[in-house]
């Protein structure tokens, strides 16, 4: 994320917060037992990869990811848990190699790479071995004809975006863990980016995996067809099964060609639900700008310091020829909902920022903790669910603010 991500090293993940202790010193704050890598295991895991450690720092690490809680532990000297060892591989047959062993010796793997999660899901629970990915990185192949790429699971967000952009393509995932994310983790997770309404999600975008199964074998799944009739669809079980049926080791991703053109919208609206009816009546028509964020009341004075209006803001990028009829319908379903028009420069106020999170850690050394839910409903459902959500984190005692906004539609 744009104030904290260092990409100096394409292979590292982007440290969360420093430990307020040394890592020799590091405690644990989830109880349960640990599984310990005995010297035999250990033995094999450095036959099967080069990089295995023991290292403090390195098990210490491995031990937390952007989870608030784990924030707020790590200014107290704490991390939820560490593994054993940490092992780093570079190619499939390492992973194979290493989870075979682990899986013959009854240890557990937790794969692992740009650990953005917020939910604590690529921490170490039960100790044994935390698989890190970071070095299966790169983008394999691009066929610009068929729009497809080759990808390993260890490619972070701006790099991935930055070769195929050099080759005129885009995949046009962006999540708002951009900068600390990496393919694997958007597929183990079923991540949705920012452009999501014209793109689709990571579901929508990946037409093939390789798999290293719990015992060590390797498996493909789809790639081979543009559609298929032949059974379930096996790609799908292991996209957003984060990491309990597989370990994710390669990519077929579907490609865009690079958007020629662009444009920005912002409005204003009375109420959260009005903005809502007319994001409904715009995708009831069909169209699917890639961004299409309204923000209620205390979110709009927030971010963009208009506290009089619930405010949206629309991008889209496309052909020009596709481009035009989709604004179209957005300038007329705004009108017909008695939006007022805003400065289109929030869209950029939006876009600048949109990935800061720099100011979390100091908000968490004072005291105060920042989180995020996501839910999703039917539209009937999302006025009164947002109603009764708001009331319902705002009567909790300690709640300074609570707010929302609507994205991914």
């Amino acid at each position: 994320m744009s104030d904290t991500a260092d990409r100096s090293n394409p292979s590292a993940p982007t440290p969360v917060t420093p430990v307020d202790t040394p890592a020799s010193g590091v405690t644990e704050r989830l109880a349960g037992p640990r599984v310990a890598v005995d010297d035999a295991l250990l033995g094999r895991l450095r036959d099967a990869c080069p990089d295995v450690t023991e290292d403090d720092t390195a098990r210490m690490e491995a031990g937390r990811d952007w989870w608030p809680l784990a924030i707020r532990w790590a200014t107290r000297g704490a991390v939820p848990a560490r593994p054993a060892v940490v092992v780093r591989p570079t190619d499939t047959s390492q992973v194979a190699a290493v989870v075979s062993a682990c899986h013959e010796g009854r240890v557990p793997v937790t794969a692992m790479a740009g650990r953005s999660g917020v939910c604590g899901a690529s921490i170490p629970a039960f100790g044994g071995v935390s698989l890190d990915m970071c070095a299966m990185s790169g983008i394999l192949d691009i066929d610009t004809t068929s729009l497809l790429a080759e990808v390993l699971p260890g490619t972070f967000g701006p790099d991935l975006e930055a070769g195929l952009r050099a080759s005129d393509v885009t995949l046009g995932h962006w999540p708002q863990s951009m900068d600390l994310s990496t393919v694997g983790g958007w597929l183990a997770c079923r991540g949705a980016g920012q452009y999501s309404t014209r793109y689709g999600k990571i579901e929508d975008m990946v037409v093939g995996l390789e798999v290293v199964l719990a015992d060590g074998r390797v498996i493909h799944t789809g790639g081979t067809a543009p559609r298929a009739a032949t059974g379930p669809d096996l790609t799908q079980m292991f996209v957003g099964s984060e990491g309990v049926l597989g370990v994710i080791t390669g990519a077929t991703l579907r490609l865009h060609p690079q958007p020629t053109a662009e444009q920005r919208r912002a409005y204003g609206f009375g109420s959260f639900a009005e903005g809502l009816e007319v994001c409904r009546r715009i995708l009831r028509r069909g169209a699917t700008p890639a961004v299409l964020r309204l923000y209620d009341h205390a979110e709009s004075a927030r971010n963009f310091d208009v506290p009089d209006h619930c405010v949206l803001i629309v991008l889209d990028e496309a052909d020009p020829v596709l481009l035009d009829p989709t604004v179209a319908v957005v300038e007329a379903e705004c009108a017909a909902g008695a939006a007022t028009p805003l400065d289109e420069g929030l869209v950029e106020r939006w876009m600048s920022h949109r990935n800061d999170v720099s100011a979390l850690a100091p908000l968490y050394r004072a005291g105060i903790v920042v989180d995020t839910i996501e839910i999703a409903a039917r539209w009937t459902a999302l006025t009164p669910l947002y109603e009764k959500c708001v009331a319902a984190l705002q009567a909790i005692e300690g709640t300074l603010v609570a707010s929302a906004h609507q994205t991914h539609a």
